[in-house]
This record gives structure tokens, sequence and C-alpha cells, in this order.
């Protein structure tokens, strides 16, 4: 271990992924997290998943246990960081990572309830498990919050929860790196563009209709750079932030996608 996150406390909602062969962001941060010296809880809806992320920890001497929560609901969200103070004592990183899109459509046609959905599990989970973080590193006058939203909240299309519910999460971090400053605390947001995660390859090609191979094809060549990135290009930009390198760096939003950025009209 390299020891950037040594002795520092890490929860990461969203650390465990759909079965797929390659890593999502979730489970790559925690790992790479717990392999930097920090102790990981792995946070998932699916406990099983959870516990697969700890198990990859584990089996490379790092130290994490699993959660699992319903990032939905308030309660769940309440229960994740109650859950953190109690068994780890302290609060150093809180990661938002959860996003769901299934069912998004154009303005025009949305309906109500997945709009309900997508909103409370994208937007307000980050929301109401931060305010609960906020709490203990208020107290602590320290910590660092890292929300994982995506370059669909500045270049969207027509699938208007997904990309209203990241572009919201942007807006929150500014506002908790604004308001917390004071406390030690700092704020952060990371943009992935497209990458090779298992939840992209498996749902998207799936909702298209082609091979994975054929998906991958596709958003490959829309990135500057040739090939999209990984989980691991996430959690390596997610390690920077929530280490001390980046102790003066609050309020930013940061695009990790091959320069699609600026190149994408």
């Amino acid at each position: 271990m390299a020891g950037r996150l040594q002795d520092k406390t890490a929860i990461v909602v969203g650390a465990g992924q759909t079965p797929g062969s390659t890593i999502g962001n979730g489970r790559a941060m925690a790992v790479l997290f717990a392999r930097e010296g920090a102790e990981v809880m792995c946070v998932d809806a699916q406990l099983d998943r959870a516990q697969e992320t700890v198990a990859l920890i584990e089996k490379e001497g790092g130290h994490a246990f699993a959660v699992e929560a319903d990032v939905s609901t308030t309660a769940g969200c309440e229960a994740i960081v109650a859950t953190g103070k109690m068994h780890m004592g302290r609060i150093d990183i809180l990661v938002n990572n959860v996003g769901i899109g299934a069912g998004d459509a154009p303005p025009h046609v949305i309906a109500e309830d997945v709009y309900d959905r997508i909103m409370a599990v994208n937007l307000k989970s980050a929301v109401m498990t931060t305010r609960e973080a906020l709490k203990v590193m208020r107290e602590q006058r320290s910590g660092v919050i890292l929300s994982i939203s995506s370059l669909a909240a500045l270049l969207g299309h027509d699938k208007i929860t997904y990309e209203v519910s990241k572009a919201g999460m942007v807006r929150h971090i500014q506002a908790v790196a604004a308001g917390n400053a004071k406390y030690g605390i700092r704020a952060n947001v990371i943009l992935p563009g497209f990458m090779d995660t298992p939840m992209a390859m498996v749902g998207i090609s799936a909702a298209k209709g082609i091979t994975e191979e054929e998906l991958r094809a596709q958003r490959d060549s829309h990135v500057p750079l040739g090939k999209m990135g990984t989980g691991w290009d996430t959690a390596y930009a997610a390690l920077f932030l929530c280490s001390d390198e980046a102790k003066f760096i609050s309020g930013v939003a940061l695009p990790v996608d091959g320069g699609m950025n600026v190149t994408r009209g």
C-alpha cells in the first residue's frame, strides 16, 4: 500500500456492481481506497455484491465491511452514515456513487413514476447521505465528500431525468463546498464520460439490442483519446480528490472523459 489514504475511513455508496467482465466505478474506488490504506465501508442495494467487493479487498490484505442499504429512502441514507460512524468511529470520506436511468424518456413523454424513482436514487440519495455525513464531519472539523455524476450533466440529449439528476449533483456539491469550507470539509464531483463498466456494457447493449462488442466499438469511436475509460480511471481521479494531495481543491466538477467535454458538439 502506498498509503495515500492511510488510517482514513471511507464510505463508498454503490460499491457493488452489475456482474460483468470489467470493473465498475464503485468497486474500483473501494478497492483502490483500501490499497491506499483506508478502511472502507462498502454499501450496495444488494448485499452479496458489496460482499464480493469486500472479499476482493480482504484478499489483498485491506480492511472493509459490507452494508446493505436502500438509498432511495431517507431512512436508508441515515442508516448508512450511522452505521459508518458506529463501526469506524469517524467518517473521513463519503463517496456518493449510485445512478439509474431505466425507463427514462424525453421531456414530452416522461412518466411521473419513472421521474420520481430516478431522482430519488440519483439525486435525493446524494443529498440525504451528504446531509447526514456533514453532521459528523462538521463535528470532526474535517472530511471529504465526493459525488460521481456524469458527463450527461453537461452534454445531455433527451433522457431528461437522468441528465437533470446528474446536473443537480454538480450544483449540490458546489453548495456543500461553499457552505462547509470553514469546517475543514472539501466537496468535489467527478463527471465520467463513456466508461467500459458492467452497468454500461450490459444494460445499454441490451437496451439497444446489440452486442457488447458492437456497443464498445460505437462508444470508443466517440472518445477523442480513442477508447472509453474504465472504472479505474474514475477511481484514480477519486483517490486524488479524496487524498491530502488535493487539500486545496474544493467545489470542482472534474470530467473524466477522454476529452469528450471539449470536443463533442
